[in-house]
């Protein structure tokens, strides 16, 4: 093992930087908007670099070389539909979000159908967040456990652990800034790793793209038109279009980063600026794996997300190396922090402020300079910042342990596209339940709930049954579309 005593106070010392720096940030939240929405005024490129930082992170930085060297640059093109997806976004629904000030991605569906839409499509993105990001980590902790030569489930519960702290003190403001930092640390890894390439391949970038280029590793579209195909043109445009609609539009993961902004304007900032960084930030990455194709000669590992990750244990210098790892970290502490606080967030406000509220309904609360709605308006921002704190343990302790379930099951399987596909299992049905909500008025809460309950269930059985007839960038068209058609059939009449 080549990680020596100057990279571990490298990686020892930037995770303890920013643990601490993370917890100071919270140091005056006061309450729930504080806690969860960053008291609405944080500035959008910040929110910018956080969004990028939580959908993307551990996965891109070692899963997507991993797809460029098994593969070609045709991941590429969904992308092109990230960014569509983010414009009718950031055009049709955040204005939604911020007429009423919403709390969270679900209040919105409560104003158009009622309380039970709003907990039902809060749930159904729990369930997908937890399994998708125990996947993020457990991915994680391969290069901790290359490095320290601890087991699976020991590196999981480190990198937890150190995760935890920050985001239970510091809450979104230091998610936001602390994924700002991260994002750009990963960033500058990829960047490094491209030089050092460029130095231990003989020819240097001219003979890494003359190789890939010869063997058909440079294709970026593909106009296929077979579902079984996961990345193609229209799988990307369509299918990443769709996936990006409903993540960055119904997934509170991301929609409570949106919210964090002053107003609308410097939210789609955020939004659509996220889109051409990801473009570029993808493009950084494959073009890390298709050199990593020509220095290791296409050489096999056991997982593709293990090729980058003994790239930088085996083959960087002292130091950066250590610069490298906690890039690896960056990506996943952000992505995890995130994933820690939107859960709680959707917690404390789908589910447990409407019972505070019914609780609180029948007493009376002390006055604030004599106005008694005042002092309600206090105590149940101040209760939901303590209830979230709560929230924020169980779902940290929750994540860890998806994250050892995974371990047996994870041989053989990019974690990037194991966690995209079961965000995409239910991304269809939440996008479907927007749907009915924004753009009809006669479906009613039971046609959106049965709706989005049918179209979940639809691709989980096609998933279970022909995921290899259909690829998984179609799972939330598919899903959408049975969504609205179940959802139309509850029309009411007028």
């Amino acid at each position: 093992m080549n990680f020596g005593g100057l990279d571990l106070a490298v990686l020892v010392l930037y995770m303890a930087g920013v643990t601490l720096w993370g917890a100071w940030l919270g140091r005056k939240n006061r309450g729930g908007t504080d806690y969860f929405l960053g008291s609405r005024n944080l500035p959008w490129w910040a929110v910018m670099l956080s969004v990028v930082a939580t959908e993307t992170s551990t996965l891109t930085f070692l899963s997507i070389p991993g797809v460029a060297y098994l593969g070609t640059l045709a991941f590429l093109q969904l992308a092109l539909g990230y960014l569509v997806g983010r414009a009718v976004v950031g055009w049709i629904l955040l204005p939604a979000y911020y007429r009423g000030e919403l709390s969270t991605a679900y209040a919105l569906l409560e104003t158009r159908f009622g309380g039970a839409a709003r907990r039902s499509a809060s749930g159904v993105f729990m369930v997908t967040r937890l399994l998708a990001d125990s996947v993020r980590l457990f991915a994680t902790a391969i290069p901790l456990a290359i490095i320290t030569g601890w087991s699976y489930p020991v590196s999981i519960l480190v990198i937890g652990a150190a995760t935890l702290v920050y985001t239970y003190f510091g809450g979104i403001k230091a998610v936001v800034w602390v994924d700002a930092l991260q994002m750009t640390l990963y960033v500058a890894g990829g960047l490094i790793a491209l030089l050092l390439l460029h130095g231990a391949v003989d020819g240097g970038w001219s003979a890494i793209l003359a190789s890939a280029g010869s063997a058909g590793k440079l294709q970026v579209l593909d106009f296929s038109t077979s579902p079984a195909v996961a990345y193609t043109f229209w799988a990307g445009l369509i299918g990443g279009g769709f996936l990006s609609m409903a993540s960055h539009g119904t997934d509170q993961l991301i929609v409570q980063r949106l919210l964090t902004c002053r107003d609308v304007v410097q939210s789609r900032r955020a939004l659509i600026g996220s889109g051409f960084a990801v473009i570029v930030q993808f493009a950084l990455f494959l073009f890390v794996g298709l050199g990593l194709w020509v220095f290791f000669e296409g050489r096999d590992f056991a997982s593709s997300d293990e090729i980058f990750s003994r790239f930088i244990i085996e083959e960087m210098p002292a130091g950066l190396r250590g610069l490298l790892i906690a890039g690896v970290f960056a990506a996943a502490m952000s992505s995890l922090s995130s994933s820690i606080n939107s859960l709680a967030s959707a917690s404390a406000y789908d589910f447990w402020g409407p019972l505070w509220r019914r609780r609180r309904s029948g007493g009376e609360g002390a006055e604030v300079g004599g106005d008694p709605v005042a002092a309600i308006v206090a105590e149940a921002d101040r209760d939901i910042m303590i209830a979230g704190k709560v929230f924020t343990l169980v779902w940290a302790g929750l994540l860890v342990l998806g994250a050892i379930v995974f371990i047996p099951l994870s041989e053989g399987t990019a974690a990037v596209e194991v966690a995209l596909s079961a965000a995409s299992m239910a991304y269809g049905g939440l996008l479907g339940a927007f749907a009915l909500g924004v753009l009809t008025r006669r479906v009613s809460q039971t046609g959106a709930i049965v709706g989005m309950i049918v179209g979940v269930v639809t691709v989980v059985a096609i998933w279970a049954t022909a995921r290899s007839a259909v690829a998984w960038p179609w799972f939330v068209f598919i899903g959408l579309v049975v969504t609205v058609l179940v959802g139309l059939a509850f029309r009411t009449r007028r």
